[in-house]
Order: structure tokens, then C-alpha cells, then sequence
């Protein structure tokens, strides 16, 4: 049976004009900022006029860890917005911007997949309506105002040895890490040692993605710690009075962006904070509008459950104030194989041994995700090589941990693939029994919220940091940053901290290598084993496949 790529489907998409998009909503045509004719902004003062209207049910999709088998969490977010929207269910989608990086890394492009995706595809995965370009100007705007204030005199008495305000850029480039600026002379400014993260790790990103408006927005740019004095008391961007410049290019990037699916539902496609390295969430702004404007909203968090739907509960919701109705973790027969030892090759071949044993991984997901008083329903994202005794297995394991798990056939048949799943997750948003509650309580120490992650959803024996690393954090503490919530960047691949080891692993230790204040966006960053946040490019990077093909059209990114 021939399939049709993701691309062909794509462009065969019968758009409607994004006023007509907006409509389904009620946003009126004047209150949006088109960027061609199926994309738009929707402006502040639209947004602020719905302060009074009450919110819709928050759904959470989210995933088992990912394997190169694939699991199809953005499709299937896509796909369950299309099956409410069938139902009956007025339904909006909140989803994150792609980044340059992994498009030309490795995996190409990032908007769902099959007859459940959201258009234009092309353009989502590329530059888009800039707000990415623009969070990296923002950012970089004041790393320059940081070295020029050093140039002329230093008058805030910047420790140079102590700037933490690295550079960013929306690519992987790991030459880039560590690098020394200001060679060549006086007239290029004093040497020092610095580097580079990718955007999506940026401090502004982060903020854009967790600020209420724009007041709020230039007031946690201005919190930003951006270096030390010798006495290391903090030197803050306000103090450089860079922020209100900052908010000054990202105005246009703080005001969400409306676009469609292929079935031409109402999709927000807002911020795109990776979850390995950041909070993995679209933006509070995309998601606190879609609840006033849609009874349902379906959202989703990045990577597994233990990275994104952690970070969605623990920062995200504690943060914003939100109260998800329903989780739907995401899992597939063919990543339920490799779990249980299975290589990608000879993932075609009926294996329900296979199947069994990788079933734990699923099972730690769903009690960790229920931890958090959420209900969760699984959704099997179906291959046409699964069997119907391998899919039996999946739902009877599913069945054990007090769940259910429903076949979805969205990527082949859209909205009509997942009517089940669209009908039993309204039936768990509207029933009330969410008892939602976050991980731990913001007056625990930083390190012991550190080892409550490790220990209870990584099921790890102990965290591991050396003395430095404690006295930072205390010394945060004292500082009054205690109450904040911690961002572990870490592997997506695994529980534990060592990408290889699949499936539930226990007696493992979670070692944290490097911690990171993140005073604008209100939380601590916990780097931990080898996890970077500037990717490197892999040996064949996607970028060697992509051109513009005789057609005019762009090849090889999908």
C-alpha cells in the first residue's frame, strides 16, 4: 500500500483564509495581524478584553520517552483536537514553534504528521512570523550592551570572570559552546571566556513563553542576573537598562499566532522552549487565550513525561495558575519493541514478548502523571505493521496500572481515526475528578526539589551534587530565590541520565553537573550527566538533504 509523505499531504491542504479560522473562535478579523493569508497574529488588546470570560478544560498530551521508532505526540495533539472539534466540541490546539536547530539536525520538520497536521507546514518549520529571530535579537541585544558597558568604563563594577549571560543562536553549532570573545585589541573590548546556547535555552525564551502581557514581560527581562560584582552581589538588566529595549523586539513575538489544521481548526502555534533543556511548553499567553476562547483546549508538553509533562505541571501550571482536566500519554507498539530490546530493523516482525517487556516504561509514566492528580487515558498511535496480539498486549498492561488505552488512527483517517479518544477525554475533562496538585511545595529547598524529581519521577536512588553546586543553591536561597521551581535539563532518551538505558531503570543516580539561576523566568536550571544546551549536529545532518526542487517547492526537510 503506498502512503503519501507528510509534505504531499500538506500542500494538498484546502486552507481557509485565516480571518475564517478566527472566526470559529470569535476573534474578530480587526484584532487580527495577518502575515500572509493563513497566518495571523492576534493582538494584545483582543486578548486583554477576555480577562472576564471563564476558562475551557486544559488537556495535556503527552508521551513515553521517544525512541528512533517514534511516537507521534504533536500528531496525535493535533489529531485529538480535529476528533473533539467532530464530536461536537469546540476545540482549540496549543502547540510550539519549531526550532532551526534539530529541522537541519536531525529530525526535520516539527507540525504533526499525516491527514493530522497543522499548515502551513512549510512555513512553521522555517522562519514563520520571526518571533524566534526575534528572541534571539533580544537576547543578544543584551549580551552587546553587557560588553559595551564593560568597554566604557564598567561603572556597575562587573566581575568580567562572572558575566553568565551567554549568546544564543537558532542552530546547532557545538563549536560554538565554549568560545573566548574580545581578541584583537583594546579597541574590541576586554578577553574573557563565553559561549553559546541554542535559542530555544535562552532566559528570554523562557520568559516570552511564561509572561502574562507585555508590563509583564518587560519586568522579567528586567530581573535577568547577568553577571556578578567582586563581592557577588548581582548585576541585573535593568541595571544596563537594556530591558526596555528587549520588550521593544519582542513586542510583535509575544502576540500568539493563529494558523489551521487540515481540517481547519483553530490551532495556536506559539514559543518553542525545548524540554531536554528548558520548560518544553508553548506560551502561557497562546494557552490562557485559547481557555477563554474554546470549551477545550489540547496542549501539549515536550519529549516524555518525565521532562515535558513534569516541567508542564511543575512550572508551567504552578506558574500561570492552570488546572489541566486530563493527560493523554502517547505511546506506539513499535516503541513499546524497542523498549523491551527490539532493534529498528526487525521492528516489523510480530513480537509480543517484546511488547511486554517494554510495557514498564509506559506503566512509570502513567502513575508518575497520575501522581499529580490528573486522569490519564493512553492513546496507542497505530502503524499499519501492528498486530492486533501486540495491540492486545499493550491494552491489557495499560489496563494493570488502572487506565485505558485507545487505538488512533488519526495519522491515516484525521479526526475520524480518533472519535473514541476524542469522546473518553471528554468524558474525563467534563466529569471533575481531576484533584490536580504540583510535584512539590515551593518552601522545599531547592536541592531537596532537585532529588524529589529524581527520586520520585525518575525513580532514581539519590541525586548527586558536590559542594560548589549546594552552596550555590543555598546561596540562591538566601538570596530569596528558595520558592522557585527547578528546570532539570537532561536527557529525553531515558529516566535515568544515560541515554541508553531504556525502559524503568532503578538504582540509578541522577549526578547534577552544572546549576543555573534563571531569575526572569522564575526558576533554577539543574544541567545534568552530559546533556548540552548547544546541540551539535549529527554526522549526517537533515541540512545535506534539503533544497528547492525543480518544482519550486522545498524537499527534504519532512
Amino acid at each position: 500500500m503506498a502512503f503519501k509523505t507528510d509534505i504531499e499531504i500538506a500542500r494538498e491542504a484546502k486552507k481557509l483564509p485565516i480571518q475564517q479560522v478566527g472566526d470559529r473562535l470569535g476573534i474578530p478579523a480587526e484584532h487580527l495581524l495577518p502575515y500572509g493569508h493563513d497566518k495571523a497574529k492576534v493582538d494584545q488588546a483582543f486578548i486583554d478584553s477576555l480577562a472576564d470570560r471563564p476558562d475551557g478544560k486544559l488537556i495535556l498530551v503527552t508521551a513515553i520517552n521517544p525512541t528512533p521508532a517514534g511516537e507521534g505526540k504533536t500528531t496525535t495533539t493535533v489529531g485529538l483536537g480535529d476528533g473533539l472539534n467532530r464530536i461536537g466540541r469546540k476545540t482549540a490546539i496549543c502547540i510550539r514553534e519549531a526550532s532551526l536547530g534539530p529541522n537541519f539536525g536531525m529530525k526535520g520538520g516539527a507540525a504533526g504528521g499525516g491527514y493530522a497536521q497543522v499548515v502551513p507546514m512549510e512555513e512553521m518549520n522555517l522562519h514563520f512570523t520571526g518571533d524566534f529571530h526575534a528572541i534571539t535579537s533580544a537576547h543578544n541585544l543584551l549580551a552587546a550592551m553587557i560588553d559595551n558597558h564593560v568597554y566604557w568604563g564598567n561603572a556597575l563594577e562587573i566581575d568580567t570572570r562572572r558575566i553568565v549571560w551567554r549568546r544564543v543562536m537558532d542552530m546547532n553549532d557545538r563549536a560554538l559552546r565554549d568560545v573566548t570573545v574580545g581578541l584583537g585589541g583594546v579597541a574590541n573590548g576586554f578577553a574573557r571566556a563565553a559561549g553559546f546556547d541554542i535559542t530555544v535555552a535562552s532566559e528570554v525564551m523562557a520568559i516570552l513563553c511564561l509572561a502574562r502581557d507585555l508590563d509583564d514581560l518587560q519586568s522579567r527581562l528586567g530581573d535577568i542576573v547577568v553577571a556578578y560584582r567582586r563581592d557577588r552581589s548581582p548585576v541585573y538588566c535593568r541595571d544596563l537598562k537594556a530591558d526596555g529595549a528587549m520588550t521593544v523586539l519582542l513586542r510583535d513575538a509575544m502576540q500568539p499566532n493563529l494558523v489551521q489544521t487540515l481540517e481547519n481548526n483553530p490551532a495556536f502555534v506559539h514559543g518553542g522552549p525545548f524540554a531536554n533543556i528548558a520548560h518544553g511548553c508553548n506560551s502561557v499567553i497562546a494557552t490562557r487565550t485559547a481557555l477563554k476562547l474554546a470549551d477545550y483546549v489540547v496542549t501539549e508538553a515536550g519529549f516524555g513525561a518525565d521532562l515535558g509533562a513534569e516541567k508542564f505541571f511543575d512550572i508551567k501550571c504552578r506558574k500561570a495558575g492552570l488546572t489541566p482536566s486530563v493527560a493523554v500519554i502517547v505511546a506506539t507498539v513499535r516503541a513499546m519493541k524497542m523498549n523491551g530490546g527490539v532493534a529498528k530493523a526487525d521492528l516489523g516482525a510480530e513480537n509480543v514478548g517484546a511488547v511486554e517487556d517494554g510495557c514498564p516504561n509506559l506503566g512509570r509514566h502513567i502513575a508518575n502523571v497520575k501522581g499529580f492528580g490528573v486522569p490519564v487515558v493512553v492513546a496507542i498511535n497505530h502503524f499499519h505493521s501492528d498486530t492486533e496480539a501486540e495491540i492486545a498486549a499493550v491494552q491489557a498492561y495499560v489496563t494493570e496500572q488502572g487506565a485505558e488505552a485507545i487505538v488512533c488512527r488519526h495519522w491515516a483517517d484525521g479526526s475520524a481515526g480518533i472519535e473514541a479518544l476524542a469522546h473518553r477525554v471528554a468524558e474525563l475533562a467534563d466529569s471533575g475528578v481531576a484533584n490536580f496538585a504540583p510535584l512539590y511545595p515551593d518552601d522545599m529547598g531547592l536541592f531537596d526539589k532537585i532529588e524529589a524529581i529524581a527520586k520520585r519521577i525518575y525513580h532514581a536512588d539519590e541525586g548527586l551534587a558536590d559542594k560548589a553546586i549546594r552552596d550555590q543553591l543555598r546561596s540562591w536561597e538566601a538570596a530569596g530565590y528558595g520558592h522557585y521551581p527547578v528546570c532539570m535539563a537532561k536527557t529525553q532518551y531515558s529516566f535515568s541520565t544515560d541515554p541508553n538505558l531504556r525502559g524503568a531503570p532503578t538504582g540509578h543516580s541522577v549526578p547534577v553537573r552544572e546549576v543555573r539561576l534563571s531569575a526572569g523566568a522564575g526558576f533554577i536550571v539543574a544541567i545534568c550527566g552530559e546533556i548540552m544546551t548547544m546541540p551539535g549536529l549529527p554526522r549526517v545532518p537533515a541540512a545535506e538533504s534539503i533544497r528547492i526542487g525543480a518544482a519550486g517547492f522545498v524537499e527534504g526537510l519532512f
